[in-house]
C-alpha cells in the first residue's frame, strides 16, 4: 500500500492491481503544457492537491511546476507571470486554497442573466464566469454517482439500467463519464491538441477505478483496524455499493430494504471501549470516534433552506441526520445525483478574494448574489444556482480545505458551519468527537 501523512495521522492507498503503476497514462503529460493528470490529483495530497503542497512546489520550482499554468491555474488566465512575485500574486488562489480557476459561460437559454460582476481579478464576464474550485480527489471512485462539483460530466442514457427509482432519468455508468471527463481535463487542464486514444482513457480509468483511500492511523487513536474497526483503504474496497444503494428518499434500488439512517458502521467495535483517566490515551481517542460516528449517524438535525430537498420535497423542515444526504454506506455520498444548495456560495460568505456575480431571473426580476452558480451554469434553471454535489468522505482527513471553494480551512471549521448553518446545538464535546470521526475516515 501507498502511505502519506496528514494533519492527523497516515492515510493508505490501496490499488485491487496489487499496486501503484506509475507508468499509467494517469502520470504522463499527454498535452502541451508539462502537465499530467497527476499535476493536480497527486498521490501523497489526497489525490487532490492542498495549499501546502502547492506552496511547496512553487517554492521549489519559483512557481513554474506545470501546475502554474495561466489556463486554470491563475486568477485570470491573463494575468502577468513573468516575475517569481507576480507569478505568486497570479496564483494566490492556488497557493492558499488549492483552488482551480473554472472558467464557464453563462447558458444562451439560461433562465437568469448577469447583471453586475465583482472580480477581484478583473477578468470574468457573462461569457466566462471565474470560478475556484477545489479539484476532486481521483481515489474512491467506486462510489461516484456523480461526477464534477457541478455534474457537468454526468451524462443522462436513456437506454441505462442506473435510474432515478420510478421515473424514466436514467444516467450514463460513472466509467463511461470517467472517460470523458479524462479526455475533457487532458484538453482543457493539459491544453492538448489532441484527444486521448481509447486505450489511454480505458488506461487511466481502469487505474483510477482500482483506487481506493482511506486513513489508516490516527495521531491519537492509533491503527485503525485494532481491536476489530474497519478503517483503512482494504476494507473498503469490499465494501457494497451500487447505484441508489439505501437511497434515502426511496430506499435500496436493488435489496428494496427502507433507508437505514445508521450508514457509518467503521467503528461500531469501540463503541464498548470505557475511557480511563489519562486525557490522552489511546482508549479516550477510540471512544471519541465511536461517539463521533453515533453523532454523524443520529444527531437530529432539522433541514431547512437547501435547494434540492426541501423545494423538491416541498418540506419546509425535514428532519434528518448527517446521513441524510451521506447516504451511502461507508462511503459517505449521495448514491444518487442529487446536487444540493447548502449556502456555501452565498453572498453573506463571500471572502475578499472571491468573484461575486449578481443574476437575475428574467422572468421574475428576483436577484440572487452568490460566489459561484454551480449546476445552474451547464442546466441555465434559476432552481439550480448554488447547487453543488457532496463528496465521498473517506480520507477527507488528507484533502484539506473544504467545500467547493475551499472555505473551509479543516475539519473544525466544516462542524462549525453545519453547526450554525443548521442550529444543531452541538456541545464542545461533541464537535470534538464529530472531527474526531471524520479524521478517521
Amino acid at each position: 500500500m501507498f502511505k502519506s501523512k496528514n494533519k492527523h495521522g497516515e492515510d493508505a492507498t490501496y490499488s485491487t492491481a496489487g499496486f501503484i503503476d506509475l507508468k499509467n497514462p494517469f502520470f504522463k503529460s499527454l498535452g502541451s503544457n508539462g502537465r499530467s493528470c497527476a499535476s493536480c490529483h497527486i498521490p501523497t495530497q489526497g489525490w487532490t492537491i492542498t495549499p501546502s503542497g502547492v506552496q511547496k512546489l512553487f517554492n521549489k520550482t519559483q512557481g513554474l511546476d506545470p501546475i502554474f499554468r495561466l489556463v486554470d491555474g491563475a486568477n485570470s488566465p491573463i494575468a502577468d507571470v513573468s516575475s517569481v512575485e507576480k507569478r505568486r500574486e497570479a496564483y494566490s488562489m492556488l497557493l492558499k486554497k488549492g483552488n482551480i480557476r473554472v472558467g464557464i459561460g453563462i447558458p444562451a437559454d439560461a433562465e437568469f442573466e448577469l447583471i453586475e460582476v465583482d472580480d477581484p481579478y478583473g477578468f470574468a464576464s457573462e461569457t466566462e464566469l471565474s470560478l475556484f474550485r477545489r479539484p476532486m480527489p481521483t481515489t474512491n471512485l467506486k462510489f461516484l454517482s456523480t461526477v464534477m462539483w457541478d455534474g457537468r460530466e454526468t451524462t443522462q442514457m436513456p437506454s441505462s439500467s442506473d435510474c432515478i427509482y420510478n421515473t424514466s432519468t436514467c444516467f450514463s455508468p460513472v466509467s463511461f463519464d470517467l472517460s470523458t471527463q479524462a479526455s475533457h481535463a487532458t484538453l482543457g487542464h493539459a491544453e492538448a491538441l489532441q484527444d486521448l486514444t481509447d486505450e489511454e482513457r480505458d488506461a487511466i480509468v481502469a487505474f483510477e477505478l482500482g483506487l481506493f483511500t482511506a486513513q489508516i492511523h490516527d495521531d491519537k487513536a492509533g491503527n485503525l483496524t485494532a481491536e476489530k474497526a474497519k478503517g483503512g483503504p482494504k476494507e473498503l474496497a469490499k465494501q457494497q455499493y451500487h447505484f441508489g444503494i439505501n437511497d434515502t428518499l426511496a430506499g435500496d434500488y436493488i435489496t428494496h430494504d427502507s433507508f437505514n439512517p445508521i450508514v457509518m458502521t467503521l467503528y461500531n467495535k469501540w463503541n464498548d471501549i470505557k475511557p480511563n483517566k489519562s486525557p490522552n490515551s489511546t482508549k479516550n481517542a477510540r471512544a471519541a470516534v465511536a461517539r463521533g460516528q453515533a453523532l454523524f449517524n443520529t444527531k437530529p438535525i432539522l433541514i431547512s433552506g437547501v435547494k434540492g430537498i426541501n423545494d423538491d420535497l416541498n418540506i419546509n423542515v425535514l428532519p434528518g441526520t448527517c446521513t441524510t444526504c451521506h447516504n451511502t454506506p461507508n462511503s459517505g455520498n449521495h448514491s444518487t445525483p442529487m446536487p444540493l444548495d447548502i449556502g456555501v456560495a452565498d453572498e453573506s460568505r463571500r471572502t475578499p478574494d472571491m468573484p461575486l456575480y449578481t443574476l437575475k431571473n428574467k422572468t421574475t426580476n428576483e436577484i440572487i448574489k452568490t460566489t459561484d452558480p454551480g449546476r445552474a451554469l451547464i442546466t441555465g434553471k434559476w432552481k439550480d444556482i448554488g447547487r453543488f454535489k457532496g463528496p465521498i468522505l473517506r480520507s477527507v482527513a488528507s484533502r484539506p480545505p473544504y467545500f467547493h471553494d475551499g472555505s473551509a480551512a479543516d475539519l473544525h471549521e466544516v462542524v462549525e458551519f453545519y453547526n450554525t448553518r443548521f442550529n444543531i446545538g452541538l456541545t464542545e464535546s461533541e464537535k470534538a468527537d464529530l472531527i474526531a470521526f471524520l479524521a478517521a475516515l
